[in-house]
């Protein structure tokens, strides 16, 4: 077997299930889990529709490399959503479908890692686990930096020392950041190309969440915003990660995207060919419909607002737990350790949060995630408001 296994860490939730485990929560109280991140808001039916009527396409195989009208669509989304000029992106070159954000982060970390003595990738803490898990099996060391509220829990990538950046070959950036909802500010991506040409090194930019944020007015920058304002055509060492999950309320779809250095691309597209992981052709067909329609994306975003400002005028008084940026996480800090927290409010108010710590960590002596809770607002609205006054009413006794 491979060594590198030993290596991984139990995934957030199990740890919260040992945590759990035995806990007795009150029989008269519904459960509601805030826990785990899996949208619960309807999933648009004009999407089923694509799907069931190209169902007779089970009996073909897919290509590695997806329907041309797929990656044209893509490329249309990207160019409208950041700002990209009319005819910088190639559908041919400079995106591919994959089958969902997870499979292809992991699957991008084997592609890209040249296995040598003192390999370096670079990820926030705390992070989405399957950066680490990636990074070990691929044969690196994972390094991490703090997301700490004194730098609006985004990485201070100014104290990184060049050695780190000499020894890094890919750097997983999350915006808006999971869990803490934070954006990288575009002039902070620009810097980091900078920093990526001056020392060789990728750029992974997980951007799942990027379609949920709070002023329709002001849709966040991407790191293609980020190339198309520095002119950078070729999108050198840039690839972003797209999902249906989160936008569209498609997590069963396992249906995202990947685009940006054509080099890059074709060298993964390589990699997936051997990998196996092709998306069936009635899951583009429907991936199509949901990238050209910005409507029920629009809905959504409503759907999140009423239940950041419900539960937060609730929890305002009794926690420290600010808006975030973006996403449907709040990033609460605890008044006790967050392991605790997590489980006296289990045992008594029947609502599930993940503890900080479980998600970062310590490195220097410093958790990042250490005394906070994440809270995913992924319920329907009543159950969200439900759970908020169940912790307010907790946090009061």
């Amino acid at each position: 077997m491979n060594d590198a296994l030993n290596l991984l860490q139990p995934y957030p939730f199990e740890k919260l299930r040992t945590l759990l485990a035995g806990v007795q929560p009150p029989a008269d109280k519904k459960a509601i889990a805030l826990s785990i991140g899996e949208p619960k808001h309807p999933s648009p039916a004009f999407v089923a529709k694509a799907l069931t009527e190209h169902l007779d396409q089970l009996a073909v195989y897919p290509t590695t490399a997806g329907l041309p009208a797929l990656r044209e669509a893509i490329v249309t989304w990207c160019e409208q959503r950041f700002r990209v000029p009319t005819g910088w992106m190639d559908a041919a070159q400079h995106a591919l479908p994959v089958t969902g954000t997870r499979e292809a982060l992991f699957s991008f970390t084997q592609a890209v890692v040249n296995r040598q003595e003192g390999a370096l990738v670079v990820s926030p803490n705390p992070f989405y686990q399957i950066y680490e898990g990636a990074t070990l099996l691929a044969g690196a060391q994972p390094h991490y930096l703090p997301c700490l509220p004194e730098k609006g829990f985004n990485p201070d990538f100014d104290a990184v020392p060049a050695e780190i950046w000499d020894r890094c070959q890919l750097l997983f950036l999350c915006s808006p950041g999971n869990p803490t909802g934070a954006l990288l500010p575009v002039e902070t991506l620009k810097r980091l190309i900078e920093l990526a040409d001056q020392h060789d090194f990728v750029i992974a930019a997980d951007e799942c969440y990027s379609e949920l944020y709070f002023d329709e007015d002001n849709p966040p920058a991407g790191l293609l915003t980020a190339c198309a304002e520095l002119g950078r055509k070729d999108f050198s060492r840039c690839v972003v990660f797209h999902s249906l999950s989160k936008r569209s309320n498609l997590p069963g779809l396992r249906s995202g995207f990947v685009a940006g250095d054509a080099e890059i691309l074709k060298r993964f597209l390589l990699y997936r060919t051997y990998h196996g992981c092709a998306m069936p052709i009635q899951v583009q067909r429907a991936s199509i419909a949901a990238w050209s329609d910005e409507i029920h994306v629009r809905e959504n975003r409503v759907l999140y607002r009423e239940k950041f400002d419900a539960v937060l005028a609730i929890l305002k008084d009794v926690l420290d737990v600010e808006r975030p940026d973006g996403g449907f996480y709040l990033w609460a800090k605890t008044p006790l350790d967050d392991e605790s927290f997590a489980r006296e409010l289990y045992a008594k108010e029947h609502v599930t949060v993940v503890p900080g710590s479980y998600l970062s960590r310590t490195v220097d002596g410093v958790n990042p995630g250490a005394n906070r809770v994440r809270m995913a607002l992924v319920a329907p609205l009543n159950e969200c408001i439900e759970a908020a006054e169940r912790i307010r009413a907790f946090c009061s006794r």
